[in-house]
């Protein structure tokens, strides 16, 4: 039996490819195994039966036999371990750079992305919003130097495409309409080559494909 993700129903990103499920369908897909996806509303999230999947209430989950997971990053670390040579480099010490990568971009360069992002939709009202919205993008754009420093001419973060620059990809999808990559093109051009892949546009499409579905039972318009 395939391993068994969990996904939103009615997905907030609009099938942007940004709900963290598509992190590990990326995964999965690079890693060439197939998978089930359990779609869930926001009212079965905070349900006893996937409570006991994710103690927080969030997606994805991931079910594979006896083992379940949760968190993104867990997740796809555990597919980069399960298929060796894919996602993560058979070197110990090239693999141990790639797991640091994978840390780098869940701790360091995603928070204040992330808080950008719910700071436009749910603190536009505040009368502190500017300010906030201005220091957390000043923290964005001294993550962003630090990463173009690293990446400099190289098409990935430590040699070839690993799990590390899968997850920092998907933080920078965050920024892709925000203006804050323009002075960065290194990053955008990054950011371009990992969208290329052809795993990465599998694993959109499935995800979109959840939005499209929906709009349609709504009676609302597709994407296109």
């Amino acid at each position: 039996m395939p391993p068994t993700l969990t996904a939103f129903e009615h997905s907030p990103d609009r099938g942007q490819g940004l709900a963290r499920d598509m992190r590990v369908r990326w995964a999965l897909e690079e890693a060439g195994q197939p998978y089930d996806v359990r779609l869930l509303s926001f009212e079965a999230l905070k349900q006893p039966a996937h409570l006991a999947l994710h103690p927080f209430g969030q997606i994805p989950t991931y079910e594979d036999g006896g083992l379940v997971l949760f968190e993104s990053g867990a997740i796809v670390l555990h597919v980069a371990e399960r298929h060796p040579g894919v996602l993560l480099p058979a070197a110990a010490d090239a693999r141990a750079r790639a797991i640091a990568w994978m840390f780098c971009a869940l701790n360091t360069v995603e928070p204040p992305v992330f808080e950008r992002a719910m700071a436009l939709v749910l603190e536009r009202a505040r009368p502190w919003h500017a300010a906030r919205l201005a220091m957390l993008e000043e923290r964005i754009h001294d993550r962003l130097h630090r990463l173009a420093a690293h990446l400099g001419d190289a098409d990935w973060l430590e040699g070839a495409f690993s799990a590390g620059d899968l997850l920092v990809v998907s933080v920078l999808l965050r920024l892709k309409t925000s203006g804050l990559l323009d002075a960065f093109p290194s990053l955008a051009r990054y950011l371009a080559r990992g969208e290329a892949r052809p795993a990465y546009q599998r694993a959109f499409a499935a995800q979109r494909a959840v939005f499209a579905a929906g709009e349609a039972a709504r009676g609302g318009a597709a994407p296109g």
